[in-house]
């Protein structure tokens, strides 16, 4: 990379960064009403993340034991929904996303999945969290550890936190899993 380049690259994320931390900043001072609790007191809005997050891994970890309909309450149901899962590819909207939860609680015999080191920013209505993924799986029979990167992203919708995006690392294990299937190239 050219030194023009790399200049060009700097400018590019400082002011990237620049620009998301005054927004953070000036919507740290707004407050929702939905972040007013019953009490009249204001909720953290990473509070409510981390709430958010506790509801989506125990769908995801009742999802590994076979129920799947705890997930279609953690999600947003839009069109614009996306899930990038370990065993690649990507699935848009939430009929595609909420199938291919299907797909693999029809795979899974169990299991226990939890967020390690999670990082959490809110920016109004819109928030991310980001952490690793760690616990073990069995897909198709097989045992299959868990340590993977993730990204979720939420969004407020009508007062309650939904995903709207789940991206974890490409687990080579559950890429072997699903290309040994019967009927799988």
């Amino acid at each position: 990379m050219s030194k023009g380049q790399s200049g060009a690259l700097d400018y590019f994320a400082n002011g990237t960064t620049a620009a998301v931390m005054a927004c953070h900043a000036k919507c740290q001072d707004r407050k929702h009403p939905e972040d007013i609790n019953e009490g009249g007191s204001a909720m953290s809005a990473e509070d409510d993340i981390r709430s958010a997050s506790e509801r989506f891994y125990s769908s995801l970890n009742r999802m590994l034991n076979g129920d799947v309909a705890a997930m279609a309450e953690v999600w947003s149901h839009t069109a614009t929904v996306t899930t990038l899962h370990p065993v690649g590819g990507r699935e848009v909207g939430w009929e595609s996303v909420g199938n291919s939860w299907s797909q693999i609680a029809t795979l899974a015999t169990g299991g226990q999945i939890g967020l390690a080191d999670p990082l959490i920013q809110v920016v109004g209505d819109m928030a991310y969290e980001v952490g690793v993924e760690k616990g073990q799986c069995t897909l198709a029979g097989r045992q299959v550890p868990i340590n993977v990167r993730v990204t979720n992203v939420y969004r407020r919708e009508a007062g309650a936190w939904k995903v709207v995006h789940h991206h974890t690392d490409l687990s080579p294990a559950m890429q072997d899993i699903i290309r040994d299937l019967p009927g799988k190239p």
